[in-house]
């Protein structure tokens, strides 16, 4: 996901203007309960589609995909088809990876990710992208450029060799990443228009552990996920006492994030000074919560969390797991980084 960056310190996030398509292939080994290939679709981070190894069909996962299937039954037939191909090449590609690290049982992943970005506001193609991990680390990353394979370690170099003399499967590549994923992008953001370019302000609440913990401005149920959420004094932005959160999604397609703050050495004379401020792309007015004592939330208080709030935590992380398979990828620095929690029976 990406990060604006406060160019201006009053100045409000610009409209979005990018679109996303990615893919996300993951196939696993001796995960109970969990299927051994996992394949989801997203738009603009939103999924539109699923298929495994037990239903062994793609999904659609929003209405408005079923009318782009309606008229054109062949489109899901497609995904349909490359899903079970691909859960073929993983399981091939798994045994081949354990061979090359001298590895026998165990519970070991394979991933893929392939995407594109398209700027609707100029019509210009931004980016597209094919990487490969294995166990959570970079395997292979496809140089669009040069249409050859980055090897990032050295038990990768032979297979970088082998692909990167498949010239007519390079041709394909980047034949769909430059054209077909720019071209169906399109016409997923066409019939998808009124909920990817919708506009859901959040629930903005402080929560504090303990007297002596950070103070958490933690929001939910936003959408898009393009949002600023920071802690300001006397006008300011602050840097060195902010500990920001990830965006992560909810199970009603919103998003949620947090950012914390360290009030160790806040006077309790001078709460009244700092400020929580949320700024949702496309919005003109902030959302801003000051810090006050008597509005925060501590574990000592009876629960009192929003219901929706309490099952957006949870079944967002599913998801976020659901997404990655038993991995959750995320592309920091163009790396893989593994996931600290598995949730083996859930499936998406």
């Amino acid at each position: 996901m990406k990060e604006f960056i406060l160019l201006l310190l009053f100045c409000h996030v610009a409209s979005p203007v990018t679109h996303s398509l990615k893919y996300f292939f993951t196939g696993s080994t001796q995960v109970p309960n969990f299927p051994e290939f996992v394949a989801v679709a997203l738009v603009d981070e939103v999924q539109i589609g699923h298929c495994d190894s037990n239903i062994k069909r793609a999904e659609p996962k929003q209405e408005w995909m079923n009318k782009v299937i309606a008229d054109d039954p062949q489109h899901l037939q497609w995904y349909t088809a490359h899903c079970m191909r691909s859960q073929q090449a993983f399981k091939a590609e798994l045994e081949a990876l354990k061979q090359r690290f001298n590895q026998t049982g165990g519970v070991h992943t394979y991933q893929r990710i392939v995407g594109c970005e398209w700027d609707d506001e100029t019509g210009d193609y931004v980016n597209s992208y094919e990487q490969h991990g294995y166990d959570g680390e970079d395997w292979l990353v496809l140089d669009l450029k040069t249409l050859t394979w980055i090897a990032p370690t050295p038990q990768a170099v032979i297979t970088k060799q082998n692909w990167d003399n498949d010239r007519d499967r390079l041709a394909r590549k980047k034949n769909f990443l430059s054209h077909i994923c720019i071209d169906w992008l399109k016409k997923y953001v066409d019939y998808g228009k009124s909920t990817l370019q919708r506009t859901v302000l959040p629930s903005v609440f402080l929560h504090q552990k303990s007297p002596s913990s950070p103070v958490s401005c933690h929001a939910t149920g936003f959408y898009p996920d393009r949002v600023m959420l920071f802690w300001m004094k006397d006008g300011e932005e602050l840097q060195d006492l902010m500990d920001k959160g990830e965006i992560l999604p909810n199970h009603d397609g919103t998003f949620q994030t947090s950012v914390q703050l360290d009030v160790s050495s806040v006077k309790p004379e001078d709460w009244g000074k700092y400020e929580c401020v949320f700024q949702l792309s496309g919005v003109k007015e902030d959302i801003v919560t000051k810090l006050n004592g008597a509005e925060i939330k501590t574990n000592q208080d009876p629960p009192q969390f929003p219901t929706a709030l309490v099952i957006g935590v949870v079944v967002g992380l599913l998801l976020a797991i659901c997404i990655a398979g038993v991995l959750i990828w995320r592309r920091n620095n163009n790396g893989f980084k593994p996931a600290v929690k598995h949730f083996r029976e859930f499936i998406c």
